[in-house]
């Protein structure tokens, strides 16, 4: 008798199948893909657009509000598994800029 694997004999198919994240922010799982990926690097939390750097990550929805919820929660120390305040100025200035470029109105 053929044994069947989660994913054959009443699991999600594979290709259905989507990673999920939990925002350090708001607290809302969403797809891996919604999110951006943040690490560590020395005491200065660092947007990691490619998802290829080391260390532990942590997800944020890229947006203001939730980095700021994140900050007010003393949500990164938690995430990253660290003492004390981080630095999350390199974020706050991807987030900006990244708002700038998509806030623009077509001249």
């Amino acid at each position: 008798m053929r044994q069947h694997g989660k994913l054959e004999y009443g699991g999600r198919a594979a290709d259905t199948a989507v990673p999920l994240r939990t925002c350090v922010g708001c607290r809302v799982s969403t797809v891996k893909s919604e999110l951006l990926r943040l690490v560590l690097v020395e005491d200065h939390v660092t947007p990691d657009l490619q998802g290829r750097l080391p260390g532990r990550g942590a997800s944020l929805h890229p947006s203001l509000r939730c980095l700021d919820l994140a900050e007010r929660r003393r949500a990164f120390p938690r995430a990253f598994r660290v003492p004390g305040p981080l630095d999350v100025s390199r974020v706050r200035e991807h987030l900006e800029k990244e708002c700038d470029m998509s806030c623009r109105t077509p001249d």
